[in-house]
Formats: structure tokens, sequence, C-alpha cells
């Protein structure tokens, strides 16, 4: 994966949360340190985020994008 963004942490996902159009991804980048993102509910299905998957999240200017190799 190449990207522009400077910022990337590499974690796994910890909870998966489906609402009607978006779903709320907590990635555990450390041991006990989590980061939440909130992301369309297509965009999850499409990278096929599950709890236990390892995930990227990329962050830019003030927001996170979740992205998997």
């Amino acid at each position: 994966m190449e990207i522009s963004a400077r910022n990337s942490l590499k974690g796994t996902v910890k909870k998966v949360v489906h609402g009607s159009v978006n779903t709320e991804i907590t990635l555990e980048i450390a041991p006990g340190v989590e980061l939440v993102s909130i992301i369309t509910k297509s965009s999850a299905e499409k990278l096929r985020l599950a709890e236990g998957k390892q995930a990227h999240a990329v962050i830019k200017s003030s927001d996170v994008i979740i992205a998997v190799d």
C-alpha cells in the first residue's frame, strides 16, 4: 500500500459497530491504546473489517482513514 498521508498507525480491529449508514471502527494500535473512526458502512464492508483483522489508521489533517493491505 502506498499513500500520501504521512501518519499511518497499524493495529488490530477491536470492535465494529454497524449503523444504517456509517460504521464505527475501534482499532487497538498498542496494548491498551485504542483509536475510533467513523467510516461509511459500504467502506467497512468493502474492506471486510472484522474483529481481529489487521488494519491501518491513516491520519491526514483532521481526518482518520482506515486502510488494509
